[in-house]
């Protein structure tokens, strides 16, 4: 007979100190970029640094389990809309929310347009899916597509990043463009 051993049970206050390291780290990943040290994130979290070199033996580790929390808030507002009664509401909606989303987080931005931390792919299927529902619902270009999304929203997107514009009025601008470039008559 195999024994299995047993999964390690993380002490409570281990629970709440991994907790407190990712709220700190990403908060001031998002207010400062990944200029950020571990140590920085170790005193907003109100820990010592080993605490974190315990849990995220570099830095890099520590960004990616960041990025990837926040990814999947984004992937679960996605699916959220894509479930949402009003899919072409839903749109106009979603467009303008993950430009204002993605305009506070640089390094959810980043991170997404890179495409080696999070699933980008599979996100953006998502956005297609809604793009296809809101055809059925309301006024939207009828050859419209996924690779439409990617060529308008994700090309706009990227260039507002590469020029480091951190307007969230001049980002909300493209978002009304995304949307008026779906738009049919």
């Amino acid at each position: 007979m195999t024994t299995v051993p047993p999964v390690p049970i993380r002490r409570r206050d281990a629970v709440l100190n991994h907790a407190r390291v990712i709220a700190a780290a990403q908060q001031l990943f998002t207010e400062h970029g990944l200029a950020v040290t571990v140590p920085q994130v170790a005193e907003r979290a109100g820990v010592g640094k080993a605490t974190v070199y315990r849990s995220y033996p570099t830095k890099q580790d520590l960004v990616i389990a960041v990025v990837k929390e926040q990814f999947r808030a984004l992937e679960q507002r996605t699916l959220d809309a894509l479930s949402g009664a009003d899919a072409y509401r839903e749109f106009v909606t979603y467009v303008p929310d993950l430009f204002a989303a993605l305009v506070k987080d640089r390094v959810l931005a980043d991170a997404f347009f890179e495409g080696e931390i999070v699933p980008a792919a599979r996100l953006l299927e998502h956005i297609g899916s809604l793009l296809q529902a809101a055809k059925a619902a309301g006024p939207i270009r009828p050859d419209a597509n996924e690779m439409d999304i990617r060529v308008v929203l994700c090309g706009i997107v990227r260039q507002l990043i590469a020029l480091d514009q951190r307007d969230p009025a001049l980002w909300g601008r493209y978002a009304d463009m995304v949307l008026n470039a779906f738009h049919s008559d």
